[in-house]
């Protein structure tokens, strides 16, 4: 498996983000996680797609080794990110097919895992944790795995590399309606959604299918919220099935 390079990019505003990089001569996935997320969760994607597509994931504001910003709102995330084949898990989700809705001639066809045109959602639970944990083991038993790969040793002990305020405020500005943006693009686009989410209801999923023309849905039975965690074998498959079929 080949080993991503780390590049950086610095928004108008100044923040910096982190880019990973797999390389390779074939055309560009560019993809976004979701909150609590980075873009090193895409590391076995990038494998299994290599080398018909090089996989560029970013760590978005506030996750990651990117720098944590003053502000989480829809039209930052937008700004942040502009590519052709555009693949988003949860929040990343929403922020590809807002950028597809608002730059239809940059992108090409979208991947959506797990996220609706209707979000309502309370990250506020985040919050509750202790600000340090005196090891990695300490927190890796209280907190779940997936919120564990962020994890950064520091003077206190052991953090988060996000930034759990941020994140709350994203997902306060996430919450709402978003169906416009849903049906403003005609790109080919394939929704991906976990059999036992609780983020994603299965007819929002199925209406999302039925309402947008060119978009397919595929559901995952066993899996939840995170199908790349808890089926990294399908979920690559169903990823690299849909791409072969792109003009």
């Amino acid at each position: 498996m080949s080993v991503p390079s780390r590049r950086w990019v610095t928004t108008a505003e100044g923040l910096r983000l982190s880019l990973l990089d797999w390389g390779g001569a074939g055309r560009v996935l560019f993809c976004l996680h979701g909150h609590f997320g980075q873009g090193a969760i895409y590391h076995m994607l990038a494998a299994v797609l290599a080398p018909a597509w090089r996989v560029v994931s970013l760590d978005q504001r506030g996750h990651g080794f990117s720098d944590h910003a003053v502000t989480y709102r829809r039209d930052d995330y937008l700004r942040d990110a502009l590519a052709a084949v555009v693949l988003g898990s949860s929040l990343g989700g929403v922020n590809a097919y807002q950028l597809a809705a608002r730059a239809p001639g940059r992108v090409a066809a979208l991947i959506v895992e797990d996220i609706g045109a209707v979000c309502r959602d309370d990250l506020s639970w985040c919050l509750s944790w202790p600000s340090a944990f005196p090891t990695l083991a300490a927190m890796q038993r209280q907190i779940h795995s997936y919120f564990c790969e962020s994890a950064v040793q520091r003077d206190d002990g052991w953090g988060f590399r996000f930034d759990r305020a941020g994140i709350v405020q994203s997902g306060q500005n996430l919450n709402g309606d978003w169906w416009t943006d849903w049906l403003a693009s005609t790109c080919p686009a394939l929704l991906l959604r976990g059999g036992r989410s609780e983020i994603l209801p299965v007819e929002l999923a199925e209406q999302m299918a039925k309402r947008r023309p060119g978009c397919r849905l595929q559901v995952f039975p066993e899996a939840g919220h995170n199908i790349n965690e808890a089926d990294p074998v399908g979920y690559t498959a169903a990823v690299a099935a849909f791409l072969a079929q792109l003009p």
